[in-house]
């Protein structure tokens, strides 16, 4: 009997080995396919570059185009996104902007060719070679702003529609066809704008951008114009802008907006469709977290990152905690130094929970300094404390749900120029000695 338990078992090792070799085979087939693939959309492009026919149908004269050396030189000159097309001149981005096309076509060739050739020819109609430098109006620039990058160095891009509440300013948005177009072109500029932070070469993770729409306090007058347009955009992002876009996040959407814009995600390809992220109000910080570090991420959003910040850089990084339901938590800050000013930063995702903060002593024979009395916490919480001795910041938190919380933190020390008096010739007597409660009293500390 345990001869045969041990034959199936060698039977189902080698079952799982030769499933394992398999996969590893076709891993290996597939990427020595892509690679052939790559290969002859080069040769594809190259032939069409220097024929003359990228744009068009092939020259009546080919070799005529070849003997020009000024008219072969602009079709060497041929970019796109700031790449160079024609893969004889080495550009380190050009196959990497090649396997765009070549990815949003899965990998067919003439599919992939005829993607990029209707994307020059977009680009020569809509007259975006000239785009970045037109004036498209100063209120539609304040609701959008490029930011940080996420984990994997992509730029963000931050578009907050809320600043469109005012119905005036809506009007001027979206008041006439005219207006709504010149919207469209405003977001194909801002795309522009961002494809300048892009760097593609071989290898890096930085050439595509990482693009979060944000609509809340925003349901208002000029939404379904907005949802109008935003589908016009994404269409275009898809038809002319493969992998430019790393992820399309909407945040803070009505339901109707979400449902609308799933409708149609159907017509696009499943590439594309993964390509956009919707999150109601209460996943937002959970949600954009899962793609920025918490020093990213403004502070608005469930992150750490504060406008004009004197105390914190992106470079200190927090820790993280996960606190268990029905459960509390202590994060301690310990400090030596005396003389020093320590701050320290805490947000919890999907917040609902109680904290407290206190200075404990090293001295037992010192006061314990109750710097926050328990309160809820609502978003990033930043406070500071004066280190008089040695001791520790400890912070309690509270977690009264069931559900797990994860929780960010982080913190360090200044210096603090404190200015100091000499009391050394005043008689002491001067000073009597005084019961806790009595400079509890005096003093507006609360002391534990």
């Amino acid at each position: 009997m345990e001869g045969k338990k041990e034959t199936r078992h060698n039977e189902n090792e080698h079952e799982k080995e030769t499933g394992q070799e398999d996969e590893i085979a076709y891993a290996d087939e597939m990427k020595s396919k892509k690679k052939n693939e790559l290969l002859q959309f080069r040769r594809k492009v190259e032939e069409a570059i220097i024929g003359n026919y990228l744009l068009g149908k092939p020259g009546k004269n080919p070799s005529a185009t070849q003997a020009n050396p000024k008219t072969k030189e602009q079709l060497r000159d041929i970019t796109i996104w700031g790449v160079p097309l024609l893969p004889s001149k080495g550009h380190a981005g050009t196959d990497v902007v090649l396997l765009k096309f070549l990815r949003a076509r899965d990998f067919k060739v003439q599919d992939a060719f005829e993607m990029l050739r209707k994307t020059l020819r977009w680009r020569k109609e809509y007259k975006i070679d000239g785009i970045l430098e037109e004036k498209l109006g100063s209120d539609l620039e304040n609701i959008t702003y490029f930011k940080s990058r996420d984990r994997e160095g992509h730029p963000l891009c931050y578009v907050t529609y809320g600043a469109l509440q005012d119905r005036e300013l809506c009007k001027k948005a979206f008041g006439t066809e005219e207006k709504c177009r010149k919207f469209l072109r405003w977001n194909v500029k801002n795309m522009e704008k961002g494809i300048k932070k892009l760097s593609f070469s071989n290898g890096g993770r930085a050439d595509s951008i990482l693009y979060i729409v944000d609509l809340k306090n925003f349901q208002g007058p000029g939404m379904e114009e907005v949802c109008s347009i935003n589908k016009k955009f994404m269409m275009l992002l898809a038809d002319y802008y493969p992998e430019i876009i790393h992820k399309f996040i909407v945040i803070n959407g009505p339901f109707w907006y979400y449902a609308s814009h799933l409708l149609l995600l159907r017509s696009t390809s499943r590439r594309d469709q993964k390509n956009f992220v919707f999150a109601s109000s209460g996943r937002v910080p959970k949600t954009l977290l899962k793609f920025i570090a918490p020093e990213n991420l403004p502070v608005e959003y469930g992150g750490l990152k504060r406008e004009n910040d004197e105390d914190f850089t992106p470079a200190e990084k927090a820790s993280e905690l996960i606190i268990r339901g029905t459960s509390i938590t202590h994060i301690e800050f310990p400090v030596t130094e005396v003389g020093v000013t320590m701050v320290w930063d805490v947000t919890v995702v999907r917040g609902d929970v109680s904290y407290k903060e206190e200075f404990i002593p090293n001295d037992e024979g010192s006061y314990n300094i109750l710097v926050q009395n328990r309160k809820k916490m609502g978003e990033t919480v930043r406070n500071s404390f004066y280190i008089s001795e040695p001791g520790r910041i400890v912070i309690t938190i509270d977690n009264d749900t069931f559900k797990k919380k994860r929780v960010f933190y982080r913190s360090k020390t200044k210096p603090t120029n404190i200015p100091i008096y000499d009391f050394s010739s005043l008689a002491i007597a001067q000073f009597p000695k005084r019961s806790s409660a009595q400079v509890n009293e005096r003093d507006g500390l609360d002391w534990i």
